[in-house]
């Protein structure tokens, strides 16, 4: 899923590779998703985008967009993978959207679970989650400070847990359940845990540990249960995710646990991340 490290380095890509590229064709989806959204009808896509050139992209939260000609605005978010092929290379079978350059390389749209692939006429978008994607302060800025994050607490009910904290809701964009897995084993703090027991210390901890672990996931292009614009894996080696926890913990060894809680997977270590 697209989440804060993943949407930094697909727009930073997206500005070395697909700027000045001229869009000459659209096709639509070869196999129909259910869970592909799109703000307006697809089969529109076509006229709306042939001819524009991509001037340059952005991230915001859980989004990406892609600014083109004419003041015409696509952008992605949640679980679409976007994937640039040069000129010359084997189309992909199965896709829900595609376009081609000027210069015969393309670039393909694709949906494993969910995801939205959106285009806008006068770049005008109305959607909520979007406008707080791109009005809020990034935790990767410097201007988000321990006082914003402090709010987080401060608006919080008492059966508010640490993952429902951080990945629910989009409190903190572009944070989701995959990236809160690290955050929390760095800061030692179970999923579980109520946020309104935590001490300052603890709040300190978990404050110091977002911004450290999204700082050095972005660092290294992405995690490596995700892969970038050209198709490769982050280079950041996830701490808990599926592909590790099976290794155990790797500060004390002691077996991984892994439960399905508010809507997805969390991974933890008991002994480490004890819930107070």
């Amino acid at each position: 899923m697209l989440e804060l490290p993943e949407v930094t380095t697909l727009s930073r890509q997206a500005n070395d590779t697909l700027k000045g590229k001229t869009i000459t064709q659209v096709f639509n989806a070869t196999k129909p998703h259910k869970f592909t959204f799109y703000n307006s009808n697809p089969l529109e896509y076509g006229k709306l985008l042939t001819g524009k050139t991509i001037l340059s992209s952005q991230g915001y939260g859980m989004f990406v967009d892609f600014l083109l000609s004419d003041q015409v605005m696509m952008n992605i978010g949640d679980g679409v993978n976007v994937r640039y092929y040069e000129p010359g290379s084997k189309i992909p079978a199965n896709y829900q959207l595609l376009l081609t350059f000027n210069d015969e390389s393309f670039l393909v749209f694709s949906v494993a679970m969910y995801g939205f692939i959106n285009a806008y006429p006068e770049g005008i978008i109305d959607n909520k989650y979007y406008n707080l994607s791109k009005e809020s302060i990034s935790p990767l800025s410097d201007e988000y400070t321990p006082m914003q994050f402090e709010k987080l607490f401060s608006e919080a009910k008492k059966t508010l847990s640490a993952k429902a904290l951080l990945a629910t809701e989009q409190r903190i964009p572009g944070v989701g359940n995959g990236v809160t897995q690290d955050i929390l084993f760095n800061a030692r703090i179970n999923p579980k845990q109520k946020v309104l027991a935590l001490s300052d210390s603890q709040k300190e901890t978990l404050f110091n540990s977002l911004k450290d672990t999204l700082q050095e996931m972005t660092f290294e292009g992405g995690r490596d249960t995700q892969t970038d614009l050209y198709g490769n894996n982050g280079n950041y080696q996830t701490i808990l995710s599926a592909k590790t926890w099976k290794n155990g913990c790797p500060c004390c060894g002691n077996i991984i646990v892994k439960e399905a809680y508010l809507g997805g997977s969390v991974y933890y270590c008991p002994e480490c991340q004890k819930i107070d």
